[in-house]
């Protein structure tokens, strides 16, 4: 979960993950049936093994485009089980194919792998050993599921009509790793018919959420070059000014309910020399109608505003992090196959964007269509709050188990074609 503004904002931001009732994501009658009952036990018979495998990636975190041991240990898991498995997938990228002993659609689950740089203090019994770096995001959470969803479904293959991909991404901190990895042909001999993905959230153990449509925002990134032998430094001062005009919310408003569609713009200090002065920046957006009107105000809104003899060259790449937008139909159907195997009050329907953090699963989600859902981690009886990038982060390892479960049942549910 990639984040750019200051780690006390984090906290705020993650708090606006609001939930209401489910009402917006009809229920689908789905019966949970006797694979299912299957999966679910393997996952709990395992759990003790998940758990020491997790403590072990949190003990060896590895940065973006660092995650060799983690890639090592993924593949090797990987193998025993029997599936096609590819390494170096977009630099530390690992991708398996499970084949079920019927024919059927492909689908796909993607882990990212990646730690964060923060000297802080690990607050468990199980301490990174790798100084200046830890799992404060819950991708060793994410990696352990799927290895245990590789395992558990491994073993009803010969129920299974179809096939499932495994994708454990690397560098998504760094939000270039989703790229990479469909740069380099993660999908060019079979494209998934869908892709699912969780994270790590500060709802309680056992909750899940997510909801159809927008769901984290996107990042964008501009840069404006004003030259002239006229009044630069006033020009810079007026562009500046309607850079800034153009966010619906600042950072000082974080930690205050935020609606559904936002824009937040993030403006660096203006840098001269050689004739020039340049403005760069980033906008966190909800929507692809305030991109469309922030990118034609920064690509062309400009000009009129000039004062004689200076010119303004701008640049905008749109969805420079993708961000998390979730099929509609897709959600629906995944949210009826959590409540399946969950029960009606475990998941929750997200109803706002923070805009402190983005992903880039909408990478995978701009080619396949797909699913992201908030896995709960917190324990509020226990003081570990869940919240990721957060210093005293601390995850409730019950939630690989729930989080399993969770997407094992979605899984099933379209690999029996709803």
């Amino acid at each position: 979960m990639v984040t750019s503004l200051a780690r006390q904002l984090a906290v705020g931001a993650l708090l606006l993950i609001a939930c209401r009732d489910s009402t917006s994501l009809p229920p689908v009658p789905v019966a949970p049936g006797p694979v299912m009952d299957q999966v679910r036990a393997v996952l709990t018979r395992d759990e003790g093994k998940w758990i020491a495998f997790r403590r072990d990636l949190h003990r060896h975190p590895e940065l973006s485009g660092m995650e060799v041991r983690t890639a090592q240990l993924v593949a090797v898991e990987l193998r025993r089980l029997g599936l096609e498995v590819r390494t170096g997938v977009g630099g530390r990228g690992v991708v398996a194919i499970l084949r079920g002993a019927r024919p059927g659609p492909l689908i796909a689950y993607r882990a990212d792998m990646d730690a964060v740089p923060t000297s802080a203090a690990d607050p468990v019994d199980f301490p990174s050993l790798n100084a200046g770096i830890r799992h404060i995001c819950g991708h060793d959470i994410h990696t352990t599921i799927g290895l245990a969803l590789a395992t558990a479904l491994q073993q009803v293959r010969d129920s299974l009509a179809g096939s499932v991909m495994f994708v454990f991404q690397p560098a998504e901190e760094r939000a270039t790793g989703a790229r990479a990895m469909l740069a380099d042909g993660v999908f060019a001999s079979e494209l998934p018919a869908s892709i699912y993905a969780l994270h790590t959230s500060p709802y309680e153990q056992g909750r899940l959420a997510t909801t159809a449509g927008p769901m984290m925002a996107g990042r964008d990134r501009f840069e404006v070059v004003l030259s002239g032998s006229g009044d630069l430094g006033g020009a810079t001062a007026t562009v500046v000014q309607k850079i800034n005009a153009l966010g619906t919310v600042d950072a000082s408003q974080i930690g205050v309910s935020q609606p559904p569609d936002f824009v937040l713009v993030q403006l660096g200090q203006p840098q001269s020399g050689g004739g020039q002065i340049r403005l760069q920046g980033t906008v966190t957006v909800a929507s692809a109608a305030s991109r469309a009107r922030v990118q034609d105000a920064i690509q062309s809104g400009f000009v009129s505003l000039l004062p004689a003899g200076v010119s303004v060259a701008a640049t905008y790449e749109a969805r420079w992090i993708a961000g998390v937008t979730n099929d509609s139909l897709l959600t629906m159907a995944a949210a009826a196959a959590v409540r399946a195997a969950l029960g009606d009050q475990q998941l929750a329907t997200v109803t706002t964007i923070p805009p402190a953090f983005s992903e880039d699963f909408g990478s995978f989600q701009e080619r396949v269509p797909g699913v992201f859902l908030y896995l709960g981690v917190a324990n509020t009886a226990r003081g570990w709050n869940g919240l990721p990038h957060n210093p005293e982060y601390v995850a409730d390892e019950r939630a690989i188990v729930t989080g399993a479960v969770a997407i094992a049942s979605v899984l099933l549910d379209r690999l029996r074609g709803r």
